[in-house]
């Protein structure tokens, strides 16, 4: 596995000066996105199939292990605040438990018939989509889990750092990212791991483009939950509704915090007709106002 080979360029790292070894860790850095350059197209693939299998009902399921399952878990515990995705609708099958998060259970990846067990306690319905991850691509916890959720109709999406490997044969959309061998050999939280990354904020954020979560480059979906992101809010409407900062403030207060609610509240309709015509443009706001502009 090409993760897990050894580069000649770097057997003296650790007796480099450490300004240039952390040189030439940025440039591994820079190389893990590059490597991403030919994966816009599987990745838009991907992320169009899932937000048409989800519907208003399927679930964002995560599985992994050690440094792939913790990433997993960081891309979907942040698609509450930034896009009010429901907490319901996302689930986490990381090897040893989420205990693992914390406390590494490095044998914990090595149970194929845990990942299966995992993905038969899920219950999936074919609206979810499960993405699967591991930097190697053979991880059994991972490649039994997927198979078992593809056998169950799930879609499937498959992330991994080496071709040619169980995992991407295990999903419908296989995504593998070429990151070759790292610089401190084995060492895939660092290359791997910002390659994976970097692919599950593409793919989790095009996915809410779809579900029409995003206007006008804003996260119009986003929850209100502190002093910064309230200004934000205000900001939002402000800008969306081309009124002043009083107006938005006193719109977004009318709509208890609701941006969509909101910029149509500020453009002078009441709470019950902006809730309604939300309600009736399947909670577009592009298409709310669009109504509203006819």
């Amino acid at each position: 596995m090409a993760t897990e080979a050894i580069d000649p360029r770097y057997q003296d790292l650790d007796q480099w000066p450490t300004a240039i070894a952390v040189e030439a860790m940025v440039e591994g850095q820079l190389a893990a996105i590059a490597s991403l350059r030919s994966l816009a197209t599987p990745i838009a693939e991907a992320a169009e199939a899932a937000a048409r299998r989800l519907g208003e009902t399927g679930r964002l399921v995560y599985v992994g292990a050690g440094t792939s399952g913790r990433i997993a878990v960081q891309d979907g515990v942040e698609l509450y605040p930034t896009f009010n995705w429901p907490r319901a609708r996302v689930a986490f099958l990381m090897a040893g438990g989420m205990r693992a998060l914390t406390e590494a259970a490095e044998g914990a990846e090595d149970d194929a018939e845990a990942g299966a067990r995992a993905i038969d306690d899920t219950r999936l319905q074919a609206a979810d989509v499960v993405f699967g991850l591991a930097a190697s691509g053979r991880t059994p916890f991972t490649v039994a889990a997927m198979r078992a959720a593809r056998a169950a109709g799930a879609l499937t999406i498959g992330i991994t750092n080496n071709p040619a490997t169980p995992l991407l044969e295990a999903a419908e959309h296989p995504i593998a990212a070429d990151t070759g061998s790292e610089i401190v050999a084995g060492s895939t939280r660092m290359k791997a791991g910002t390659a994976q990354k970097a692919i599950l904020n593409l793919l989790s954020t095009a996915i809410m483009l779809r579900k029409g979560l995003v206007y006008r480059g804003r996260m119009v979906n986003m929850r209100v939950s502190n002093a910064k992101l309230l200004v934000r809010g205000q900001r939002m409407v402000a800008d969306l509704a081309e009124t002043d900062m009083d107006t938005a403030d006193a719109a977004l207060a009318r709509a208890d915090s609701d941006i969509k609610l909101g910029v149509l509240v500020a453009l002078g309709l009441s709470l019950a007709q902006a809730r309604a015509l939300l309600t009736a443009n399947d909670m577009s706001l592009r298409a709310a106002l669009q109504a509203v502009h006819k």
